[in-house]
């Protein structure tokens, strides 16, 4: 699935803030302190993966138009 130009911005916004939230759990991972160590790695996945996966109230609109269209106007691959 390709991405657009709208949602390559957020997801290198959400490794902007991620990357060194990873990196500070992995530090305490190694350090020994296990519990917040995973909890910083499992938070940094978190903040990269929840946007792509989770449905906003802006995506609303936007999933809406997708259906009607997908719904009026047919690929050309789909009539054979």
């Amino acid at each position: 699935m390709r991405l657009g130009i709208l949602e390559m911005i957020g997801l290198g916004a959400s490794l902007i803030f991620a990357i060194p939230i990873g990196v500070f759990g992995l530090t305490l991972l190694l350090d020994g302190r296990t519990v917040f160590g995973a909890g910083m790695v499992v938070l940094a996945v978190l903040m990269v993966a929840l946007p792509k996966y989770l449905t906003t109230p802006q995506d609303i609109p936007m999933l809406a138009a997708e259906k009607v269209v997908g719904g009026v106007a047919k690929d050309p691959d789909d009539e054979e």
